[in-house]
Order: C-alpha cells, then sequence, then structure tokens
C-alpha cells in the first residue's frame, strides 16, 4: 500500500526523523496561507503516488505566499503519469548542501532486508544504477541481529562521512530502520536525505510503502488508503477478500493456492499466452467464493478466456463446479472457459459440469494449452 510523502513525512517524524516543516494544502488558497504562515521561501509539491514529479512539472519554488498561490494554481489539477493533483505539500526550502539516497526494502533473492545508500541522491536510484553503479552502497541485515554498529561504521566510511556529521547520519539510518521494521514496510526511502548548509540532515523527499498484510496490526494505516489512485479492479478484490493482483494479458486465470497458481501462469505464458491477473479463490472456498471470483476477473474487459485449475484437497471440486455454473447464470459467459478439476470430489464436479459448453482439461499443461488455441481461434 503506497502513501503520500506527506503522510510519509508525518511517520518519520514521529520516530523523531528531521523533515522540514510545512503542511498539506487541498486547494490554491490554503497552500498560499500556508506559505504566510511559514514565513520563509516555501516548495510546493505535488502528492502523487509517481515519481518523475519534479519532471513533470510537479514541485516548483514560491519566494513569496502570491507566488505560491500562482505556483499551486499550476500544479493543483494538473496530472502526472495519468494521475490528477488533488494535494499539495507546502514546506520550507532547504538550503542544501549535499544530497544522499538512504532506503530499506527487501531483497527477495537474499530473503534479507537490504539498506541502500548513495552519495548520489535527489535522481531515481534505478538511474544512479545505470549511470554510477559504483556509488550504490548495500548492506544486507541479518533478520535475527538487526542492523549492527559495524555496519553503520562501514556505512559512513563509504559516504566519506566524519565526525558529528557521521553520529548524526548513523541515528537517521537506525531511526529509519525503526520505521521499517516497526510500520511494516517493504519500503521506506528518502530521497533525497539532505545535509544542509548548516550541517543538518534532512529528510527532503519521504517514500514508503506499507505491507497490506500486516494493516492487522496498523489499524492507524487503513484511512491512508487512496483507492483512488489504486488499480479500480484490485480494489474491489480487496473488499471481497479475493487475493487479486492486476496483470496485462487476456487470460483469466483462477487457481487455489499462490503456488498452483504461479505455475498455471508460466504455464500459460509458455504456451504463448498472456496472463491477466493473479487470483487464489484459497484452500477452502466454497461456491460463493469461486462465483465472487469469476466476477472480479471478467471486470477486466480486456478477458477474452478463462483457466480455471483446481486442485481440491481441502477445496471440494463439486463446490468449484457449482460456483462457475452460478456464475454463468447470472454473468452468461460468453468467452471460452476451460476447467481442470483435479483432487477431492473431482468426479462429482465433472458430473455436474457435464453438457455445459465449458471444455474440460485432464492436466494444467493440456488446460494451458487448450485455453490459449480457444483465444486465438
Amino acid at each position: 500500500m503506497k502513501i503520500y510523502e506527506y503522510q510519509a513525512k508525518e511517520i518519520l517524524a514521529e520516530f523523531g526523523l528531521p523533515v522540514p516543516e510545512g503542511k498539506v494544502a487541498k486547494s490554491a488558497n490554503t497552500a498560499q496561507k500556508v506559505a504566510q504562515k511559514l514565513g520563509k521561501r516555501v516548495v510546493v509539491k505535488a502528492q502523487v503516488h509517481a515519481g518523475g514529479r519534479g519532471k513533470a512539472g510537479g514541485i516548483k519554488l514560491a519566494d513569496t505566499p502570491e507566488q505560491a498561490l500562482e505556483v499551486a494554481n499550476q500544479i493543483i489539477g494538473m496530472k502526472i503519469k495519468d494521475l490528477k493533483v488533488k494535494r499539495l505539500l507546502v514546506e520550507e526550502a532547504i538550503n542544501i548542501s549535499k544530497e544522499y539516497y538512504l532506503s530499506f526494502t527487501l531483497d527477495r533473492k537474499a530473503k534479507k532486508t537490504v539498506l541502500i545508500a548513495s552519495s548520489e541522491g535527489g535522481v531515481e536510484i534505478e538511474e544512479v544504477a545505470e549511470t554510477h553503479p559504483d556509488k550504490i552502497i548495500k548492506i544486507h541485515i541479518d533478520p535475527f541481529l538487526g542492523l549492527q554498529g559495524f555496519q553503520l561504521r562501514n556505512l559512513c566510511q563509504a559516504l566519506h562521512l566524519e565526525g558529528d556529521i557521521a553520529k548524526q547520519f548513523s541515528e537517521v539510518v537506525k531511526k529509519l530502520y525503526r520505521v521499517y521494521t516497526e510500520c511494516d514496510c517493504t519500503l521506506a526511502e528518502i530521497n533525497p536525505l539532505v545535509l544542509t548548509g548548516e550541517a543538518q540532515w534532512l529528510a527532503a523527499d519521504a517514500k514508503m510503502d506499507l505491507d497490506e498484510n500486516a494493516l492487522f496490526r496498523h489499524p492507524e494505516f487503513i484511512p491512508l488508503r487512496e483507492a483512488s489512485e489504486t488499480d479500480p479492479i484490485e480494489v474491489e478484490a480487496h473488499k471481497r477478500h479475493i487475493p487479486y493482483v492486476h496483470l496485462d494479458g487476456n487470460v483469466g486465470i483462477l487457481g487455489n493456492g499462490a503456488g498452483l497458481v504461479m505455475t498455471t501462469l508460466d504455464m500459460v505464458s509458455r504456451e504463448g499466452g498472456k496472463p491477466s491477473n493473479f487470483l487464489d479463490v484459497g484452500g477452502g472456498s466454497n461456491w460463493e467464493t469461486v462465483k465472487s471470483s469469476l466476477e472480479v476477473v471478467l471486470m477486466d474487459k480486456k478477458v477474452k478466456g478463462l483457466f480455471i485449475n483446481i486442485f481440491g484437497g481441502i477445496s471440494r471440486c463439486d463446490e468449484v463446479a457449482k460456483g462457475i455454473l452460478e456464475a454463468d447464470k447470472h454473468m452468461n459467459l460468453k468467452i471460452p472457459v476451460v476447467i481442470r478439476l483435479s483432487g477431492t470430489n473431482e468426479e462429482e464436479g465433472r458430473a455436474l459440469l457435464a453438457g455445459s459448453r465449458f471444455a474440460s482439461a485432464e492436466s494444467m499443461e493440456e488446460g494451458a494449452k487448450k485455453i490459449v488455441e480457444l483465444i486465438h481461434g
């Protein structure tokens, strides 16, 4: 779950991290009032879940409240990567001496949290990796030991930081690590982390992605969800408590168990098809869940065919078959559908589907091949 920069900075401040003084505004007039209250040069920043705001004209400086009103009128309502700007962050402009990059995220390959830092802050880390890969420092954190003092010392040395500057920087790193772990983040990023002309550290920009699976531990974060900037089908699936990820293809996929669904996606791709989604109906799915899941998949108008791949363990194949038939009654499915049922009550499930217009498959390989052939004519 993505949150806005101003929301991320509020969380950073709660953990004692230094952030510029500022306030969010939902209109140009409010932006002017915030600038007037700050009484200094300000920066007006578009709040959208997208990078490249500066290049798109979504970040502008203002020397006076009147200028803040002018630039706010230019920014609010504009679109950045198809996202409409509805709110602004107005904060004090910073006397920048040097910009750095700092983040914590998950390295899935290493199965550890990784600290990423660079002396080339202010630009996207992907760009730094391409142009100056030697400037990127990565330190993996042992999940049992956590962030260690020697790692901080090595990082400061690599960034050529010394004395009080290094001590202050180490405190920033430790506090950001606390944010990452205690808030169940998948990403906690400060870019740029600014060293000011007054030799102070400030989080000039912040980005946080929160693990939705951990929201039950953080009810305070639930109101931060912004449905308008999330895929509408994924929003609906979340409301129905259905694990769904929207992809850019035309083969609808429905299976039970994350591993089986992932394998099904791979199999369809191997046969030349393009999956439109990941959807896991779960291990104990009943016919209502199956019907609801099919409705979610078919919200994507690009779907030209469905492959339903069920291995009945806890799930019963006859319940899945009932769900498919019930969904067809209400939705009148007009696209090709291939169904593979295997496991608990598979004979009963196949008997229920016998005589329907749905194609059947004995194996996942056969089903993947068949749905791709049907879609292509």
